[in-house]
């Protein structure tokens, strides 16, 4: 997947980023041992000028992956969280979007940002 290739303008290309993406956060959630009810999946497309995003919302974290309007690469947020109501949560972290290719690395990233993420919380 390139995801630098803009969504901007382009619907097929916001398509296959929001369902590229929506697939990786599910592979994210199975790695980090995530019960399927333990976390929610939400797909926010936007409008036309933006590529929207996709985000994994889990009662420890919060997961938002979207193209920035400002070019930068850094397109997956990690935040800590108080629950699924929480949206401002803690401090902002972000990786590139090409981290979407490497689960497993992803993955211990975000066990650096969250160390106490329950895996069994559902």
């Amino acid at each position: 997947m390139n995801w630098d290739k803009t969504c901007a303008y382009n619907d097929a290309q916001k398509t296959l980023f929001h369902s590229t993406a929506r697939s990786r956060l599910k592979r994210l959630a199975s790695e980090l041992g995530l019960p399927a009810a333990s976390f929610d999946l939400r797909s926010n497309k936007a409008g036309v000028a933006v590529s929207g995003e996709v985000t994994l919302h889990h009662d420890q974290v919060y997961i938002q992956v979207g193209q920035s309007c400002l070019g930068v690469g850094m397109g997956v947020l990690i935040r800590t969280c108080v629950g699924r109501r929480d949206f401002t949560g803690g401090m902002n972290n972000f990786a590139p979007l090409a981290m979407l290719d490497d689960i497993p690395a992803l993955a211990e990233r975000v066990g650096r940002i969250v160390p106490q993420l329950d895996r069994h919380a559902a």
